[in-house]
């Protein structure tokens, strides 16, 4: 029974130490399982050190002691740099002592004999300092690990302590949850080779192999970002904050969060969501075209001075109101026609809105326009100007400054031929010298688009082709009006 209250006291030291940890700042691990405890290496049998303390190490059947329950808790606490300090407190039933007896009728090859010396219990208390190599292999999974320490422990009705040099491997299934594999070689302080049986042959203080197996847990508060607030309470648990703010920053200092600021280095205004404004007129520097100077939402925080929709930076006439279609500025009327010269065809010639802004053609121009164009001469029987002529290119000239003021109207040149000659011939003829006269006109500066030609040879005569006198009117060129040309 007293053994059972031993037992207890180291329970009781170890779920002391757990309930402690639920304060601190550093994480904690607690494990429990079953232990084994191989007694071979005290019997001194075999060849050398090596051989003699460490052969045959996994002889389960033979040589382990198991007690078939929860047999072993520990509670382990890490101090940095893959270092962890640990206690553990466990209890066995040692049912399998073995001695070196080769003159026994029971003793195996190597002379050892595996007796039961009574069921007695076995008690002890640990403590390790570990290394875990987990981080220097960078696995999330596999955690191997050396450890050193001492205990003491009781064995049947004796006690002593014991120098624990050990090695383990973790498996982690979870950050928290693992299966940890243990091996100790718990070496009696003090003990010889010999003197581990009293007089009885009762086993005194033997050296011996501790194997666990069992569950580990890890636990306690974590901060990772040393701002004073546990990662499972800190909505930023890698970056440091303020309480205030579950441990998320606040950069700028303007009261709100960097994750919900939308400009988190720059201090701002609540409604803006953290962003500055400038100018004062309600909307976001960051979003603000105009940001130093107060305008209005609609134009992306630029002003309009002269309220015409446009903003100030984009109007070409920023102090007085016009369409967006004229850069901002108000349509003009250049010949004080009454026709906006965006609508005018003839904007430097007034006209009336009937005909677009261009003055209508008079029937003086009309036939000032007959009379120049019936005095243009061509060689005989050919296409091109009287050689030698001086007035055909002056009234060419003349044709082209009547035209000009009319740039909407559209015009007609025609030409025609005496009654001499054959009809297609005369025909060609026409159509030739009129369209000589067009390109005469358009090489003047007159718009193509303005005139078309066309030959009528000697289809419309206006005098009589029996004499010369008629002959000659009826050789001609004529310009007429036949409409606008839009």
């Amino acid at each position: 029974m007293k053994h059972l209250n031993k037992l207890l006291v180291a329970v009781m030291m170890v779920m002391g130490l757990s309930s402690h940890a639920q304060d601190s700042n550093n994480p904690w691990a607690i494990s429990f399982g079953v232990n084994a405890v191989d007694t071979r290496t005290s019997s001194g049998s075999g060849s050398g050190f090596f051989d003699q303390h460490f052969s045959q190490p996994f002889a389960v059947k033979d040589n382990w002691n198991i007690l078939p329950s929860l047999s072993y808790i520990g509670v382990s606490r890490y101090v940095g740099s893959g270092f962890s300090l640990g206690l553990q407190g466990s209890v066995n039933k040692i049912d399998k002592y073995v001695t070196y007896d080769p003159t026994n009728a029971e003793a195996d090859s190597r002379g050892n004999v595996v007796s039961n010396p009574g069921d007695l219990m076995y008690y002890g208390i640990d403590a390790t300092i570990k290394y875990s190599f987990q981080e220097l292999i960078k696995s999330k999974v596999i955690d191997p690990s050396l450890s050193v320490g001492g205990g003491y422990t009781f064995f049947g009705d004796s006690s002593y302590g014991t120098l624990n040099p050990g090695i383990g491997l973790t498996f982690w299934f979870t950050d928290a949850i693992g299966l940890e594999l243990a091996s100790r070689y718990k070496w009696a302080v003090g003990a010889g080779d010999e003197g581990r049986e009293d007089a009885a042959g009762v086993p005194d203080a033997p050296s011996h192999f501790q194997h666990t197996a069992g569950l580990v847990f890890k636990f306690g508060g974590k901060d990772t970002d040393g701002d004073g607030i546990y990662d499972k309470d800190d909505a930023c648990p890698d970056v440091a904050g303020l309480k205030q703010f579950n441990g998320c920053p606040d950069t700028d200092g303007d009261g709100i969060v960097d994750g919900s600021d939308a400009c988190p280095d720059v201090f701002g205004l609540a409604a803006l969501n953290g962003c500055p404004d400038t100018d004062g007129d309600g909307i976001a520097d960051k979003d603000d075209a105009c940001p130093d100077v107060a305008g209005l939402a609609a134009l992306k925080g630029c002003p309009d001075s002269d309220a015409d929709g446009i903003a100030d930076k984009d109007d070409k006439c920023p102090t007085v109101a016009g369409p967006k279609e004229n850069g901002g500025c108000p349509f003009l009327d250049a010949d004080k026609d009454g026709v906006l010269d965006k609508d005018d065809d003839c904007p430097t010639v007034a006209g009336p809105a009937s005909n677009r802004g261009c003055p209508e053609i008079t029937s003086e121009a009309l036939e000032e326009l007959k009379v120049q164009a019936r005095a243009v001469y061509f060689n005989s029987g050919k296409a091109t100007f009287k050689t030698g002529d001086k007035e055909t290119p002056a009234r060419l000239d003349a044709i082209k400054e009547i035209l000009k003021n009319y740039p909407n109207a559209k015009f007609s040149i025609e030409g025609h031929t005496d009654s001499d000659g054959a009809d297609k011939l005369n025909l060609k003829l026409s159509e030739d010298r009129a369209a000589a006269v067009k390109n005469a006109l358009i090489e003047r500066g007159v718009n193509a688009e303005n005139l078309e030609s066309k030959g009528f040879g000697e289809t419309q005569p206006v005098a009589s082709n029996k004499t010369a006198a008629g002959k000659a009117q009826n050789r001609r060129t004529e310009i007429k009006h036949i409409g606008s040309k839009f």
